[in-house]
């Protein structure tokens, strides 16, 4: 595993428990920190398998 996907395997699981805890401070919306969550999860995948 490269420099960069161990990057990935630990910033996407912080980037979705921020989203989560985001959400149940009522600062985002379901929406939004699906959205968050949804997304953070595609980048990470795809990066992971480029690289």
């Amino acid at each position: 595993m490269t420099d960069a996907q161990l990057g990935l395997v630990v910033t996407t699981p912080i980037i979705i428990v921020f989203a989560v805890a985001l959400r149940r401070m009522g600062v985002l919306r379901t929406a939004g920190a699906a959205t968050a969550v949804l997304a953070s999860i595609a980048i990470a995948a795809a990066l992971f398998l480029t690289q």
